[in-house]
């Protein structure tokens, strides 16, 4: 009696998995249909925790609105903290501002800041992440917890692999990132589980500033067009 319902379970389960494919295909579809038209943008992450009267929330809405004054729009992952400055920035500038929501027991709710037509909600992490990385000029990488790390090795990951075309990675505050950057030299390059060139792209930076110059610098001497 208990294999039956054990076979029973399992066929419920496989057959759950398979309707989940009509959802996830669902997600991709909206995604590609609004993001398709948004034009130029970079990505910044960030802590869902980071408080308004924060130094880097602060940093962020200046990171943001000079991005907007240089052409370009700002995706973020649509929630409090750092995306909320990200996206504040941007609308305070007039630019493109873009939220890519996703479902969790907790922290994450729509900031006011995005744009009415240009909010998205997803389910699924791969398939926001495939959004983030299709559509994005560049990565700006403040502060944050397991998912802002999450989100930046992904992105080193596919570029060092050649699954994705190259664009600038800014780690936006030394203090914070220079403890990892310096593993990653002293560890994974040493140990040559990376290679010198794995790290040409990222760039640790204190200002709105080099941020602007370091996307403005990459752009003009390569030569690239948008990625879409």
């Amino acid at each position: 009696m208990r294999k039956e319902q054990n076979v029973k379970g399992w066929n419920e389960i496989k057959t759950n998995d398979s309707w989940a494919i009509f959802k996830i295909m669902g997600e991709f579809v909206s995604g590609y249909e609004k993001l398709s038209k948004i034009g130029p943008c970079v990505s910044i992450f960030g802590s869902a925790r980071t408080k308004p009267d924060h130094k880097y929330y602060k940093l962020t809405e200046q990171v943001a609105t000079r991005i907007v004054e240089h052409g370009y729009g700002v995706i973020t992952g649509g929630g409090p903290g750092i995306m909320e400055a990200g996206n504040k920035g941007a609308h305070i500038a007039g630019g493109t501002s873009v939220g890519l929501n996703i479902e969790l027991p907790f922290e994450q709710h729509d900031n006011p800041y995005i744009d009415a037509d240009k909010s998205l909600d997803f389910d699924y992490f791969f398939v926001r992440k495939v959004m983030f990385v299709k559509y994005s000029q560049g990565f700006v990488v403040m502060p944050g917890g397991f998912g802002t790390l999450d989100e930046l090795f992904e992105a080193m990951t596919l570029i060092q692999t050649n699954k994705i075309e190259k664009f600038p990675i800014i780690l936006v505050g030394s203090d914070f990132w220079g403890g990892l950057m310096d593993w990653v030299k002293s560890t994974l390059l040493e140990e040559k589980n990376i290679s010198p060139k794995d790290l040409d792209l990222i760039h640790v930076v204190d200002t709105a500033d080099e941020v602007i110059s370091i996307l403005d610098s990459f752009y003009k001497e390569s030569g690239l067009s948008p990625n879409f």
